[in-house]
């Protein structure tokens, strides 16, 4: 089919207009399940697939976010499950990272083989932290949060049974997140009867260091983000998948600014490719719509175990290419 052949004016690349949009479709299904829209996978998709290797492909993934995201988005919020203080500690902390980001990128780590050797080792200590989940010692920590996830299971299934085996559009009035106390120290809220609790300057520390690396790459920060919200903050991922899409689609959109109109030395070319990030987008938006969807119907157990192992995919992937 090569009337379906294109050649992308920004990048350079060269592929079928249908791949693209395809492969994010694919992807952001998985990841949008535990709050990650995927960017972090297509990424090495253009760079090892596309060849895609400058440093605009990094605004790139930022306009993929900017369009796939919003679907997603309106789900938890129709179902109730944006947890907004955790959101605006996220959208604050990190703005000012995804700039630091964008300067070290464009100035210091050009070579893309330095640039992911780093965010490699990073992706590996978050995935690693997050595996921990499923060793005896961290269950036995968390048995009140396998409780909450039991619950919750076994009423959306009582759900789907009383809407003769169709999927549910909604969930009963227990199942959002309801903010009990906002403070600089902390910030609490409950969830299906349970209650949960995080330092507020601790995720915004997150936040900004997690800013400067998706900055730095293109990813919003949502897939470094959700990882320590679960292993290190102990929240459930239902009530924080929201907020860490809602997040990432505000800093991408700082991204795209970033890296189009702030010059740089040198002659660096950062503007991105948005035909190419649009038709990624395009299917990202599906995918994360389903993937938004269908979360609660997956045992989290199953979405942990899909987004850390994802994460240590690509991060001894990362840093294997820098000694090859």
């Amino acid at each position: 089919m090569d009337f379906l052949q294109c050649t992308f004016p920004v990048s350079g690349v060269k592929t079928n207009i249908l791949i693209p949009p395809l492969v994010a479709m694919v992807i952001s299904f998985f990841t949008s399940m535990g709050g990650v829209s995927g960017a972090f996978l297509l990424l090495p998709f253009q760079v090892s697939v596309l060849n895609y290797t400058g440093p605009s492909v990094s605004g790139t993934n930022f306009i993929f976010n900017i369009v796939a995201i919003p679907g997603g988005v309106y789900r938890y919020i129709k179902e109730g499950r944006m947890a907004w203080p955790l959101t605006w500690v996220v959208i604050i902390g990190t703005l000012p990272g995804v700039f630091i980001g964008y300067i070290i990128r464009v100035l210091y780590l050009p070579d893309p083989r330095a640039f992911k050797l780093f965010v490699g080792c990073v992706l590996l200590y978050v995935g690693s932290r997050l595996l921990y989940e499923f060793t005896g010692r961290a269950t036995i920590k968390n048995a009140s949060t396998k409780a909450l996830e039991n619950k919750f299971r076994e009423r959306t299934e009582e759900i789907r049974k009383q809407q003769n085996s169709r999927i549910a559009s909604g969930l009963p009035a227990e199942a959002v997140v309801k903010t009990i106390s906002v403070s600089l120290k902390k910030i609490e809220y409950e969830f299906w009867g349970e209650r949960f609790s995080y330092s507020t300057v601790g995720m915004f520390v997150l936040s900004f260091f997690v800013g400067i690396i998706g900055g730095t790459y293109g990813i919003g920060g949502a897939a470094i983000i959700v990882p320590f919200c679960v292993a290190v903050f102990h929240l459930p991922v239902y009530t924080i998948a929201g907020a860490a899409l809602m997040g990432t689609f505000i800093t991408s959109i700082a991204g795209v600014i970033f890296y189009s109109i702030i010059p740089v030395s040198g002659g660096t070319e950062t503007s991105p490719d948005w035909l190419l990030g649009f038709l990624f987008g395009i299917g990202g938006t599906i995918g994360i719509y389903l993937g938004a969807r269908f979360q609660k119907f997956v045992p989290q157990k199953f979405i942990k175990l899909i987004i850390s192992g994802l994460i240590i995919f690509v991060a001894l992937k990362y840093i294997v290419q820098y000694f090859v």
